[in-house]
């Protein structure tokens, strides 16, 4: 009786100790552990071998902030790599954007006639820069919607003429809200090249993703090359502002094309974002407008995005996920844009407040820069099987407008860069 009774009496070093990993599970599942000393080494030699699958997401904001980091990230590939023609598509195996961030990946990711991305990080800036009033939110666009993203013209059908989302280098994630099924649509290279039914043009793509219902412009009727999904879409940032958990989980379910990422330690994902509304306090009306609420909205659904990610990656977050976020006042210019990129901003995380980042913008993106860079060498010293297998697209259709040599750009592209 008296062993039993031993037995039953609570021990204080097993009740501290229970208490202990009792704090570390919950702080694990919670907020993220930050202690390397509570982890399984074994993972990252494994993780080595393997290779890591490179993402990059870029946000439905102002474009602004997102083509100033694109530029930095470029130079820096450029420079540290040792090649002057290094583009940003060259050292990433996946893109997503939406809104504005859907553009400046369809502006570096699709195919030029010369085989490499049809434009550069700084000549989509300039593009994005020179044409914002097209793409930003407000009554600028009424009126002037028809003749912007019409199907019989404008800016996106003369930058990508007859070019579908099979004629990007990589796979490509640019999301719209579809207004006929009332759900959230991607338009998809990996779907694109699967099914002819979802193949769409990349202007209207991106006429999709950034035609804002509420800020005054028109949905936009589309339909595939084939003619057989027609779609009405409202745009990317209604449904999705931040994409980087949507480009995550495809590649995670995708083994066709990304065999070797089995967990998000597998990944090195670059996000982009824009302005945060909160920066400029009481500079908003008394009673916003349906387009700032959904911005306002938009910005709040990137931050729970980023923090979810943030808190997936764990000990990894660190070294495999970045995230650029601007705090400066809307709308952003760029050269606000340039020199948020030498602040340090402040970082927040899911129920422990926010901090000051110990690097700047800049910096964060260099640090990045050098890690895709290793990937890349990695890649072209290994000869067993690859990371990334991009499933080539299919022989083009009597329905498509896929031929043997690329489609032409119906205007000069030096035209519309400079």
């Amino acid at each position: 009786m008296s062993s039993a009774a031993a037995w039953m009496e609570p021990s204080l070093d097993v009740d501290k100790l229970s208490h202990e990993i009792f704090s570390i599970l919950e702080s694990k599942f919670l907020f993220g552990y930050d202690e390397p000393k509570l982890y399984l080494p074994s993972t990252p030699a494994t993780i080595t071998a393997a290779g890591r699958v490179r993402v990059l997401s870029i946000d439905a904001a102002d474009g602004a902030l997102a083509g100033a980091a694109l530029v930095r990230l470029e130079a820096s590939l450029s420079k540290q790599s040792g090649d002057p023609a290094a583009r940003v598509a060259d050292f990433f195996d996946l893109a997503a954007g939406s809104g504005a961030g859907g553009i400046l990946s369809a502006l570096l990711f699709t195919r030029g006639s010369d085989g490499r991305p049809l434009f550069s990080a700084a000549e989509a800036l300039r593009l994005l820069t020179k044409h914002r009033r097209h793409f930003s939110s407000g009554t600028q666009r009424k009126g002037i919607l028809r003749g912007i993203l019409g199907r019989s013209g404008g800016l996106f059908r003369r930058v990508f003429g007859d070019a579908t989302l099979r004629d990007t280098l990589k796979p490509v994630l640019i999301p719209c809200y579809d207004l006929a099924t009332a759900a959230p649509f991607v338009f998809s290279r990996a779907d694109a090249v699967e099914a002819d039914g979802y193949d769409f043009r990349m202007g209207e793509v991106c006429a999709a993703t950034c035609a804002d219902s509420l800020a005054g412009a028109a949905p936009v009727d589309m339909h595939s090359v084939d003619g057989r999904t027609r779609i009405r879409a409202v745009g990317g940032g209604l449904a999705m502002w931040n994409p980087t958990a949507v480009a995550i989980t495809h590649v995670l379910n995708n083994r066709q094309e990304f065999p070797a990422a089995a967990g998000v330690e597998d990944l090195l994902v670059v996000s982009l974002g824009g302005a945060d509304a909160a920066a400029s306090p009481g500079k908003l009306p008394a009673l916003p407008s349906a387009a700032e609420l959904a911005r306002i909205a938009g910005s709040a659904h990137a931050d729970v995005v980023d923090q979810a990610v943030a808190m997936a990656f764990g000990e990894n977050r660190a070294t495999n996920y970045v995230r650029i976020q601007g705090h400066v006042a809307v709308p952003v210019t760029t050269a606000a844009a340039e020199a948020a990129l030498t602040d340090r901003v402040v970082d927040s995380s899911l129920f422990r407040g926010r901090k000051l980042s110990e690097r700047t913008n800049g910096e964060k993106l260099d640090l990045f820069a050098a890690e895709l860079i290793r990937e890349h060498d990695r890649r072209r010293k290994r000869g067993d099987a690859p990371t990334v297998a991009i499933k080539p697209s299919t022989p083009p259709s009597p329905c498509s407008s896929e031929s043997t040599t690329w489609p032409a750009i119906v205007l000069p592209v030096q035209e519309l860069r400079n």
